[in-house]
Parts: C-alpha cells; structure tokens; sequence
C-alpha cells in the first residue's frame, strides 16, 4: 500500500491472487470499486476493492456467471433498501441447475467410455492394438486424421 493508503491494480492483484486482466475487465464492469487513478495514470483502489473481489470470487466460486454477478451489483447499489438475500437464493438456485445439468452431461459420458471399455476389452487388451489402422482392423475405428496418425 502507498502512504495514502491506495494500492495500484498490481498490488491489489498481489494481495487477492486476482490476475491483473480479471482485475481491469471487473473494474470496467463496475464490480470494483475504484479510488481514482494516480498521477501517472495508473488505476487505484483502497481496502473496499479488497471486499469486492472477495465477493466476486466467492460468487464465482459457487458457479454464478459474471452476467449475473453484475445483474446482482447492480440490484446491491440501485435499490439499497430491497433485501439482496432472495435473489442471490435464486441465482445460487440457477448455478445449481447449471451445475445438475453438467453432471448429468458427465455421467452420460462416463457410461458412453464404460461401455466402450466393457465391449471392446479384448480389442484395447491387445498389444497389436492400432485404432483404425486397415492393417490390424479389429472393427473399431477412433477417428484419427485422415491418413493415419502421425
């Protein structure tokens, strides 16, 4: 920290683990709070930046989109006296579902690979194994490249 107590974007970026481009783009976007610029130009921030990104790397954290964060600032500042809880509930609620949704995508591809695994154990088992070489066909080709492998 300077002796103003301000920090630049590369000191912020130091102390929260945050990479300096998140940094400017979350600035940019009004989800931190900026104290200025100093007179070289740089970007400055005082300890409130410090809560914002934790807030924001929370919410990430927990799946919520920066869209959403921003909607959610933006509902924060613009109407200070409508309790907050109920809408970060409900974008928690739509992470959940996107989340749901991911895993049921994943256990749909793990059983797609257990049963290739369990109809072609003999095929993988075998040292002479070429996937979709003509010269050792075994009825399974692995979409190589046209021409071959390299």
């Amino acid at each position: 920290m300077s002796g103003n107590g301000l920090m630049t974007i590369g000191e912020l970026s130091r102390r929260t683990g945050t990479p300096v481009k998140a940094l400017r783009a979350w600035t940019d976007m009004g989800l931190v709070y900026s104290a200025g610029r100093s007179p070289a130009g740089y970007r400055l921030f005082d300890e409130s930046a410090l809560w914002c990104i934790a807030v924001i790397s929370e919410l990430r954290g927990l799946g919520m989109t920066l869209a959403e964060i921003r909607d959610l600032a933006g509902i924060y500042l613009g109407r200070p006296a409508e309790p907050i809880g109920p809408h970060v509930a409900g974008l928690l609620r739509q992470a959940r579902d996107r989340a749901d949704a991911q895993i049921a995508r994943l256990q749909e591809l793990r059983q797609r690979i257990d049963q290739v695994l369990a109809e072609r154990a003999a095929e993988l088992a075998d040292d002479e194994f070429r996937d979709g070489d003509p010269t050792h066909s075994h009825g399974m080709v692995l979409d190589s490249p046209p021409g071959g492998r390299p």
